[in-house]
């Protein structure tokens, strides 16, 4: 089931045109990556979907309700955080959960201790916020927005000033958030490699246009095959010899190896006893997932095009 639709939107700031005629769903139990470089109109979009920025045309419609028409109905269902969380910094994370609770109405104390287990904030929930950690900052905010269970979740660059281990603990709460809480999770990041790991599906807009929109599935299969690397002795040699027959297979080379596409492994195992009878050693072979950062970095032509 789609949670958020957007269907064929625009925004113009000024003189230019920021959003250019996007179209996107986002289904309920995945994490949907949205992923451009600065300027590409990620924060925009967002800004729209969270009732923030008007549209200038065009839909955007929340678990079947729209922004324009039903602005109540469809905002009661979304809950996000733009840039950094802000919270009272004197109470501590328990009162701030019980103050937003208070505000939003009929959230019960089991609720709230609820979403405390569920981001990991136990043993620190009675400390003064201001003595968290952005990491834990962030998780007290992600409980705030829990609280009363909304369809979809918005997150816009939730990672940005975290160390690995507060990265690593975000993105296994988002994948927890979504598919064991079967809520749809938003978020936009800069973080190539950890967006191919947390999120199950990535959308790449540049310039205000979408330009792709993969599974992550997708990525491990581009072209219909998957790419293995084989390491192979001597390198020379090999080379030589897979340019002489097989270079349509080539998806790259390293100091040590080739990355071959195969269409199953028993072709895999086809090409090993086809090098290792033509005289190449090989030491060994694993499957090479596609990577996200590479196929960003060619459809934004280097991430850095500016209208």
């Amino acid at each position: 089931m789609s949670v958020l639709t957007i269907s064929n939107l625009n925004k113009k700031l000024g003189n230019r045109n920021i959003i250019n005629n996007i179209s996107l769903a986002v289904e309920e139990g995945e994490v949907f990556g949205f992923l451009g470089p600065n300027g590409a109109g990620k924060t925009t979009t967002i800004k729209m979907i969270l009732g923030l920025l008007s549209v200038d045309s065009g839909e955007i419609a929340v678990n079947g309700s729209s922004i324009n028409k039903d602005f109540e109905s469809a905002l009661s269902d979304v809950a996000g955080i733009v840039e950094n969380p802000d919270m009272y910094g004197y109470l501590s994370g328990l009162d701030n959960l019980k103050l937003y609770a208070t505000a939003r109405g009929n959230i019960s104390t089991e609720r709230i201790n609820e979403v405390i287990n569920q981001v990991g904030l136990s043993l620190r929930i009675k400390d003064k916020v201001k003595r968290y950690s952005l990491g834990m900052k962030q998780r007290l905010a992600i409980a705030i927005c829990m609280l009363s269970r909304p369809k979809l979740l918005i997150l816009d660059e939730p990672t940005n000033g975290l160390d690995p281990a507060g990265i690593k603990e975000l993105r296994e709460l988002m994948v927890h958030i979504a598919h064991e809480e079967n809520m749809a999770v938003f978020v936009s990041s800069h973080l190539l490699t950890e967006m191919q790991m947390m999120c199950d599906r990535v959308c790449i807009i540049n310039n205000g246009f979408i330009i792709g929109n993969y599974t992550i599935s997708d990525l491990n299969n581009l072209n219909g095959k998957k790419a293995y690397k084989f390491k192979l002795k001597p390198m020379d040699k090999a080379h030589e010899l897979i340019e002489a027959n097989i270079p349509d297979r080539v998806a790259g080379y390293s100091d040590n190896g080739v990355e071959l596409y195969c269409e199953g492994e028993e072709e895999t195992a086809q090409l090993n006893a086809w090098l290792s009878s033509s005289g190449i050693m090989v030491f060994g072979i694993e499957a090479n997932e596609g990577k996200l950062e590479d196929l960003y970095i060619s459809l934004t032509k280097g991430g850095n095009q500016i209208v």
